[in-house]
């Protein structure tokens, strides 16, 4: 690290030099412009003048199916704001392809289509969206999906099973959404800044987003299940339903304690929320032996069922552990 002393001009003007190797590597001589970033205790000097929106091209002549909607998607998350898709002709094969992109991302449309090329655009200014809400609402939707999906299984009801599964495609556009939002705080120095938050609480939030996508999966997983399943035994509910109070317990605390302001309430609830896991497996070891005594077919899916609650709660014992990272003291 190299450090420079700060020098008064003119009475009222602070002033530091820049180590000369690093300007003649950025090409920055006299009359060049930089950019000042105040990051609070930090200050950001870059070359980069970030006006306008990103454009990317993509060449999709090989590209079809699942493997071109991956390719848009991952573009979007990389951050370009306008995506470009090029070939000699483009068949309808991979504009359905495109299309089921689109609509797996929020805020983007197509802004163009020819014979040969496809332009897509964001429409959303990501500085302007809140990874905070967008956290808060994917907990909200992931919360309620276990809870239908449960309900699936017990009332044998095939038609909220695949609610359930549907509701899964806004969980993954929001993650998809908090995935970029995080990319770009990586990227651009004035990202952090531009949605108030640091860049530490946006990687805890992404975090975040991530065990609840996964939670949503299960969520969809179980309602799968369920369509496989007929009459439960009274005894197999009740314990399900009591597991499944448990894990929300531990979800719900875990998000409470990362979204808690003051850092010892914070740690408090967390640390409550992790204890919580603990007693999981008191529940599974219950349901384990109501088991044995159904069908190998119908227990090998109620097994898998009690598999999907219980790596739900781990994911929200890692949301717990993501807050005391969070609210711990900071160096």
């Amino acid at each position: 690290m190299e450090t420079r002393k700060v020098q008064l001009t003119g009475g009222s003007t602070f002033t530091v030099s820049l180590p000369k190797e690093w300007a003649m590597r950025n090409g920055i001589g006299a009359g060049s412009t930089l950019s000042f970033v105040d990051n609070g205790e930090t200050l950001t000097v870059t070359t980069r003048q970030e006006e306008g929106r990103s454009h990317g091209e993509l060449d999709i002549s090989d590209l079809t199916g699942d493997h071109l909607t991956r390719s848009v998607m991952t573009m979007y998350v990389s951050g370009f704001d306008v995506i470009t898709l090029k070939s000699d002709r483009i068949s309808a094969t991979q504009r359905q392809a495109i299309r089921t992109a689109t609509q797996n991302l929020i805020g983007v449309e197509v802004l163009e289509e020819t014979a040969d090329r496809v332009v897509i655009q964001d429409l959303l200014d990501s500085s302007e969206l809140s990874v905070t809400n967008a956290v808060e609402r994917m907990h909200l939707i992931a919360d309620s999906m276990l809870a239908d999906a449960l309900s699936a299984v017990i009332e044998n009801n095939d038609d909220l099973a695949n609610d359930v599964i549907e509701r899964d495609d806004d969980v993954d556009r929001l993650w998809l959404v908090v995935s970029r939002i995080f990319r770009g705080t990586l990227r651009s120095p004035t990202a952090s800044p531009d949605l108030g938050i640091s860049r530490e609480d946006c990687f805890d939030y992404h975090s975040t987003a991530r065990q609840l996508e996964r939670i949503g999966d299960h969520a969809a997983k179980i309602s799968n299940l369920s369509k496989k399943l007929e009459d439960i035994p009274q005894p197999v509910i009740e314990s399900l339903q009591t597991f499944h109070e448990a894990v929300v317990e531990v979800v719900s605390g875990a998000i409470e304690a990362l979204l808690e302001n003051d850092s010892d309430r914070s740690s408090q609830l967390a640390h409550q929320s992790r204890a919580k896991v603990l007693e999981i497996d008191e529940y599974t070891r219950e349901i384990d032996q109501l088991l044995r005594e159904l069908d190998p077919h119908e227990a090998q899916s109620l097994g898998l069922i009690v598999d999907s609650l219980s790596r739900s709660a781990d994911y929200g014992g890692n949301i717990a552990e993501t807050a005391l990272q969070k609210a711990a003291p900071r160096p």
